[in-house]
């Protein structure tokens, strides 16, 4: 059940939508081209397994994991209510 004017399905919709964005977000964030064999930020060999498993790697898993802590923000906002809005 829709509610206002949506039709019905819209919620689906968005939350498709939402789940393609992240998809494309996460793909486009992957390494790729040609790897290093030094962090690229520390200057630490990044092991060989690493470099195997991660094809186009550039930074060690510490490196690498004090990436992922610092928080992404969305620049799409799907939500049809005002509170969202202004946000």
């Amino acid at each position: 059940m829709a509610n206002g004017w949506a039709p019905d399905g819209a919620v689906q919709d968005q939350i498709e939508d939402s789940l393609k964005d992240a998809v494309a977000a996460a793909r486009a964030s992957m390494p790729h081209g040609e790897g290093l064999a030094e962090c690229e930020i520390c200057s630490e060999p990044i092991p060989e397994g690493r470099r195997r498993a991660l094809p186009g790697v550039r930074t060690c898993v510490t490196c690498q994991s004090g990436r992922e802590k610092r928080p992404v923000f969305s620049t799409i906002n799907r939500r049809g209510s005002k509170d969202s809005q202004l946000r």
